[in-house]
């Protein structure tokens, strides 16, 4: 059972966390659910629809529509799966690769600019100790 400091801990940073996530978000070109598939893709490599749905934890026929999408725009491609003439594997394509990577630098960019404007020395080294101990929770 946790104590009742860590319980106040965990609520304070999970409000602050979605906050500065939503923030971060704000940022983005690319509509959110989109961005999750790109980053999908960027992660584990070519999938198939349903088991981008199965990660992104939707249904298949709304993954079909967001792969659609962004098969329109150029992002992603598909291929034949190598072992199974029935089923279609969608991958990030260059341009798919360099709209990630735009995403991720301008939302880096944001961040990076709010700590060097809104924080101090001393707060800029505290923040800096503390991804370590962020990354240590994510990974518990």
């Amino acid at each position: 059972m946790p104590t009742s400091e860590a319980a106040a801990i965990a609520a304070e940073l999970r409000t602050a966390m979605g906050k500065l996530t939503r923030r971060v978000k704000h940022e983005d070109s690319i509509p959110l659910g989109q961005i999750a598939v790109l980053g999908a893709l960027d992660r584990v490599g070519a999938l198939t629809t349903s088991d981008l749905a199965a990660d992104q934890r939707v249904r298949p026929q709304s993954m079909a529509r967001a792969v659609g999408l962004l098969m329109d725009k150029g992002l992603v491609t598909r291929r034949a799966h190598p072992t199974d003439g029935r089923k279609t594997l969608v991958e990030l394509s260059e341009a798919g690769h360099a709209a990630l990577e735009a995403e991720r630098n301008r939302r880096a960019g944001w961040l990076a600019q709010a700590i060097d404007a809104g924080l101090d020395d001393e707060e800029r080294a505290l923040l800096a100790r503390s991804t370590a101990l962020l990354e240590r929770l994510a990974d518990y």
